[in-house]
């Protein structure tokens, strides 16, 4: 029960509420572990929406060391919290950023003969940390938050949503002023994504529209985050979707439908492009289109 509630407390975006209700739902009962993991998953996620990063590595650091469902992802979201933090801090775990990512390949796991998707983009995005010169990643752990939807949660509370804007403002302007690499457009573009995200969740749409914009223009540029563009097709799409622009909507959810294959977290952008053009079209269950409910 402790857990549920604390779910729809997270939901709502209550994240102080549900933090309580997690941590107490850990004390209430010793015995079985799995149920104490499923709650650290969420504290750490929880943590992240309120950008602690010490907290929120701790949890990841907890599961990391008693849980087995994915140990790769684990050592990848460590490794992203230790990236937000300075060098002084980081020595206070004991461990690096630079370390914590070149282990995550290697802590790969197959499932049915399938590695998992969240595997997949984890051990992708640290492979940059095998360069003698690694290019840090600008913003790893909201990267990943993104992955697992967590800017719906945060668009609930506008303390939390002007945090993370915060926060992308500051990676952003520390890319700046590094030199140019062969990942820079990559990671301005992802730095648009996810500033576009925040901004819509605040109101500021004609802002928002502009940064998802900037991601398709510089498609041909992109030389490895090419998930970045049918997913900003489709949060573009949304956006037109919450507007009444059903027809430019609609056009937007098609061509990240159609013209994109191959990219990481494909299944799961999928999924979001035909739920939004289900409620675009106004599709019943018997097929016969329908207007959308307001």
């Amino acid at each position: 029960f402790l857990f549920f509630a604390g779910r729809t407390e997270e939901i709502k975006g209550n994240i102080d509420e549900a933090v309580a209700l997690f941590e107490h739902g850990c004390k209430a009962q010793q015995t079985w572990k799995q149920f104490h993991h499923m709650c650290y998953w969420e504290l750490m996620w929880c943590f992240t929406y309120k950008t602690h990063w010490k907290m929120a590595y701790f949890y990841a650091d907890m599961l990391s060391k008693e849980n087995s469902w994915s140990k790769a992802t684990y050592a990848y979201m460590k490794a992203a919290y230790l990236s937000m933090l300075t060098e002084d801090d980081c020595l206070t775990f004991g461990e690096t950023a630079l370390t914590q990512f070149r282990q995550v390949p290697g802590l790969k796991q197959k499932i049915a003969g399938k590695s998992l998707p969240t595997e997949k983009f984890a051990i992708r995005k640290a492979r940059r940390y095998f360069a003698e010169k690694p290019i840090p990643l600008p913003a790893a752990p909201l990267e990943m938050m993104y992955i697992w939807n967590g800017y719906t949660v945060i668009g609930k509370q506008k303390d939390l949503t002007e945090g993370m804007l915060k926060t992308l403002e500051e990676a952003q302007a520390k890319l700046e002023n590094l030199p140019r690499t062969e990942f820079t457009t990559d990671d301005q573009c992802l730095l648009c994504l996810l500033k576009g995200l925040c901004l819509k969740q605040l109101g500021h749409k004609e802002e928002a529209e502009h940064y998802f914009t900037l991601v398709l223009c510089n498609e041909t540029l992109i030389k490895y985050d090419h998930y970045l563009v049918p997913n900003a097709l489709l949060e573009h799409g949304l956006l037109c979707l919450e507007q009444g622009r059903k027809d430019e909507a609609i056009k937007l959810l098609e061509a990240a439908k159609h013209n994109y294959k191959n990219y990481s977290m494909e299944s799961r952008t999928h999924f979001r492009i035909q739920a939004a053009l289900h409620k675009a079209k106004g599709t019943g269950e018997n097929g016969i289109l329908v207007p959308s409910s307001p």
